[in-house]
């Protein structure tokens, strides 16, 4: 999979991308990420990316001339299956999207900064707008790394065990079940008996259980 993400400030999104599971995903050749610079593609001798927004109004908007020159550039190497705004008006992220785009092969994603961009790249460039929830961000660049995390988590080989991925908070529709690791006791604390006794039918059934309960506890229109 590759992921090309066009912004801004690249900078902001180094940390996200060189540590942990994210670092061995890319080393181990399971995804390619690019950050991409839109100032290498400013226009005139100011070399600008925003202006002034038409009709007035406080706050700079990103200019069609850098992006499009972007866009057009990268999608003349590669075909896209999509093109990726981040946008608090976009669809809400949920695992469902996510698992929606870990089988595709080349993503764009282009954070906005400032109050946005020129409306006519939304119109004729992008795809696909999601948010990941209703508050705005300074800019979209954590939100292009959130969604990024979301997604190369669910290519294949990128976990140690596969199948962690299929347990997680959402997969089903219903919130992941409680989890306990060594001391079993610990202060008079004690793990669940079912889940020391071995029986793996048991088990799966005692977490399915929990499952459903913790979801109707916190997330009851999960269950809708």
């Amino acid at each position: 999979m590759r992921i090309d993400i066009i912004s801004a400030v690249p900078e902001l999104m180094h940390s996200a991308f060189g540590h942990s599971i994210l670092k061995r995903a890319i080393a181990n050749g399971l995804v390619e990420v690019n950050l991409i610079n839109l100032r290498d593609y400013a226009v005139g001798n100011k070399k600008q990316i925003d202006d002034y927004a038409f009709g007035g109004g406080a706050g700079m908007v990103l200019m069609i001339e850098p992006i499009a020159a972007c866009i057009n550039r990268l999608k003349a190497e590669r075909h896209y299956d999509e093109v990726i705004y981040m946008s608090p008006d976009g669809e809400l992220l949920n695992q469902k999207i996510c698992n929606q785009l870990s089988l595709l092969q080349n993503i764009i994603i282009l954070c906005g900064h400032y109050k946005g961009v020129d409306e006519r790249i939304r119109q004729h460039f992008i795809t696909r707008e999601i948010s990941i929830g209703d508050y705005v961000l300074s800019g979209g660049e954590l939100a292009a790394a959130v969604v990024s995390d979301a997604v190369i988590r669910l290519l294949p080989g990128v976990l140690n065990d596969e199948t962690s991925a299929l347990s997680d908070s959402f997969q089903d529709n219903l919130l992941a079940p409680p989890v306990f690791t060594r001391p079993a006791e610990f202060s008079g604390w004690e793990v669940p008996k079912i889940l020391l006794s071995g029986h793996s039918a048991n088990i799966e059934k005692w977490r399915h259980e929990q499952s459903l309960e913790r979801t109707r506890q916190r997330r009851p229109d999960l269950l809708k």
